[in-house]
């Protein structure tokens, strides 16, 4: 890892060293769009599920039990979190389906990790918000997937149709957990998209309170010829 790596694992070690223990039960409430992803995954039959910062497991559980004939894998450079990640899988006898490891996802091998090469479906639930490097974060994640697979992000939006007073409460909150929404998201996303050759579908729900993103399979040569015409 980098120093900037471990000075982010020993941040979310500290952050995570008490709260990993009632993470899913004070977030539940306010991790808006979870499920709404999960349901959009529907990998292909054997497929590799991949989730970018899977924290606690819980959708990497969610998601298992809602696709029974694929394979799911999970990273998180936070030991603390992976532990009760660990202790969830093997509650939900699990553990033959999902493998998790501790890693940076701004620079990962999953061949190393997981004996892997490319994945199906790679998903980031709110955690481009608290990794430094979200933008390496995204890079490092078309990289490792198949040309027909597809990234899925859901994450703090910008709130801009919500009430002053509850877009100041609730950045005062995320700010405690170094939490910070990314305002230029859909224009990264688009760049990198359009540089893989891969189209995106991008919205902002809950009046902007969360924004939903997609990175769609690679296109075809025909097609884009088709459309060109």
């Amino acid at each position: 890892m980098t120093n900037s790596a471990i000075s982010h694992k020993l941040q979310m070690d500290g952050i995570y060293a008490f709260q990993r223990h009632i993470y899913d039960a004070s977030r539940k409430h306010y991790l808006l769009g979870r499920d709404r992803l999960i349901n959009d995954l529907a990998p292909p039959h054997d497929g590799r599920v991949l989730e970018l910062g899977c924290g606690t497991g819980r959708n990497l559980i969610v998601a298992a039990k809602r696709y029974r004939n694929a394979n799911f894998f999970g990273l998180d450079i936070s030991h603390e979190m992976l532990k009760t990640a660990a202790k969830h899988i093997d509650k939900h006898q699990l553990s033959n389906r999902i493998q998790i490891r501790q890693g940076d996802a701004t620079d990962f091998s999953p061949h190393a990790l997981f004996g892997v090469e490319k994945f199906d479906r790679i998903y980031i639930s709110y955690s481009l918000s608290m990794i430094p490097d979200w933008q390496g974060t995204l890079e490092q994640a078309i990289s490792h997937l198949s040309d027909k697979g597809s990234i899925h992000i859901v994450d703090f939006g910008q709130q801009s149709l919500l009430p002053k007073l509850f877009k100041s409460i609730l950045l005062w909150w995320l700010k405690i957990f170094h939490v910070t929404p990314r305002a230029d998201l859909f224009d990264f996303v688009r760049q990198l998209a359009g540089s893989n050759n891969r189209n995106i579908e991008f919205k902002e729900l809950y009046k902007d309170y969360c924004h939903y993103c997609v990175i769609g399979p690679k296109r075809l040569s025909q097609i884009d010829t088709k459309k060109a015409a």
